[in-house]
C-alpha cells in the first residue's frame, strides 16, 4: 500500500506531466496573447462546457491572494489552479512545524526537517505544478499591516487562521477600495467549519427552470455588521455553531490570542464570557452547548483533513461563481458540522421576513 507522501508526489508529478503535456502540445513555449487564448480554450475545454466561455475568460484574468497556508486554504488553492485563474499569491510567513503535516497534503516531509521554508514557500512550487499556466508566487507580509496599494493587485482575498481583529481589517480594506475585492473568510475546527463572505454589491444570472436567466442583485454585510446583529434578532433555527464561533472569536479578542491558542484548560473562563454575552444579547445558554464549546476548544489548531476538502471545495466554488457572476453564491455564512454531516448557510443580518422565522 503506497503512504500517503509518496501518493501526493506521484500525483503531483502526474498533473504536472500531463499538463506541460497539453501546454506544449498547443505550442505554449511563448506566443502572443491571442495564441495563450488558445491554448486556454483548448486547455479547459471541459469547464469551459459547464460554465461557459466568458467565464472561463473572467477567470484567467482574475488575481487572488490568500493570507494564511493551512489543510483548508491549500484546498482551496489547488482548486482554483486546476480551474485556471490569473494568478494566485500566498502570504504566510510563519515557518512549516510538523503540526502543518497532519492537513496540508502540500508540504513535503522533508521540508518539515528542515525548518527553514515558510508555509507559503513549501506550497508554492507543488501548486505551479498543478497548472504551470497559473501564475502562482509567495508575498511576503504581515495580513494586519497590508496597505491599500498591495489591496488594489487583487480581485479576491481569502483570510484563514487570523485574528478577528485582522479580519476585520482586511474586510474594512476591500471595501474601501474603488475597485470591487470580494472578502472570504475560512476557518478549520477539526470537524466544524466556518466561511463568510463579503462581495458588496454583487450581481450575477440565475438560472430559472425552462426560462432564460434572470439578472439578480445581493447587497452583503461586511464582517463588522454580520457579527454586531443582537442575537435576539435573529432567527430561532440560527445554528449554535454561529454562536459558539463569536463566543470563542470575541473571548481570543479579548484575551489578545490567536485562533486556536484557546484550549480545554480555558473552558471556565469561556463559559463564564459566554453567560456574560448570552445575559446582554438575551439569549439562553442553551444555544451554546457547553458539549459544542468542548469540541472547539480540544480542536485548537487542528484541521480534520476530510473537513478541509469540503470546506475547500465549497469556498472554490463560491469564489468561481462571485468571478464568473453566474449561480446563487452563499450569503453570507457556511457551517459545517461533521458530527451530523450537514451545512447550513445563514444569512446574517436578516431580512425582515426571515428575523421570526
Amino acid at each position: 500500500m503506497m503512504d500517503l507522501s509518496k501518493y501526493v508526489t506521484y500525483l503531483i508529478s502526474f498533473f504536472r506531466r500531463l499538463r506541460i503535456r497539453a501546454f506544449r502540445a498547443m505550442g505554449g513555449d511563448g506566443g502572443t496573447e491571442e495564441e495563450l487564448t488558445a491554448q486556454e480554450t483548448a486547455l479547459y475545454d471541459r469547464q469551459i462546457r459547464v460554465w461557459g466561455v466568458d467565464a472561463q475568460k473572467r477567470l484567467s484574468k482574475a488575481h487572488v491572494l490568500v493570507c494564511g497556508v493551512n489543510g483548508t486554504t491549500i484546498e482551496f488553492c489547488k482548486n482554483i489552479v486546476l480551474a485556471g485563474v490569473g494568478s494566485l499569491s500566498l502570504m504566510d510567513d510563519h515557518i512549516v512545524t510538523e503540526d502543518d503535516l497532519s492537513a496540508n497534503f502540500l508540504i513535503p516531509h522533508d521540508v518539515c526537517m528542515q525548518g527553514v521554508s515558510s508555509r507559503a514557500e513549501a506550497c508554492c512550487e507543488s501548486l505551479k505544478d498543478f497548472n504551470p499556466m497559473v501564475r502562482v508566487a509567495v508575498a511576503i507580509g504581515d495580513p494586519s499591516l497590508i496597505d491599500e496599494g498591495f489591496v488594489d493587485r487583487f480581485d479576491i482575498i481569502v483570510v484563514s487562521c487570523a485574528s478577528l481583529k485582522t479580519k476585520l481589517f482586511l474586510n474594512d480594506n476591500c471595501r474601501k477600495r474603488s475597485k470591487h475585492i470580494a472578502f472570504y473568510s475560512v476557518e478549520c475546527k477539526d470537524s466544524c467549519g466556518e466561511i463568510f463572505v463579503d462581495l458588496q454589491n454583487h450581481s450575477y444570472l440565475q438560472k430559472k427552470p425552462g426560462g432564460e436567466p434572470e439578472q439578480q442583485e445581493l447587497t452583503y454585510a461586511s464582517l463588522q455588521e454580520a457579527i454586531s446583529v443582537p442575537w435576539k434578532n435573529l432567527p430561532k433555527k440560527t445554528t449554535k455553531l454561529y454562536y459558539a464561533t463569536r463566543v470563542l472569536e470575541s473571548y481570543e479578542l479579548s484575551e489578545g490570542r490567536d485562533p486556536g491558542e484557546t484550549g480545554l484548560s480555558d473552558l471556565p473562563a469561556v463559559l463564564a464570557w459566554r453567560k456574560d454575552m448570552c445575559d446582554r444579547m438575551s439569549l439562553s445558554e442553551s444555544q451554546i452547548p457547553t458539549a459544542l464549546l468542548e469540541r472547539l476548544l480540544a480542536a485548537g489548531k487542528k484541521e480534520h483533513p476530510p473537513v478541509c476538502a469540503i470546506l475547500g471545495g465549497i469556498l472554490g466554488q463560491e469564489v468561481i461563481k462571485s468571478i464568473s457572476c453566474k449561480g446563487d453564491p452563499i450569503k453570507n455564512f457556511f457551517y459545517y458540522d461533521a458530527a451530523d454531516g450537514k451545512g447550513i448557510m445563514e444569512d446574517i443580518p436578516p431580512t425582515p421576513v426571515e428575523q421570526f422565522a
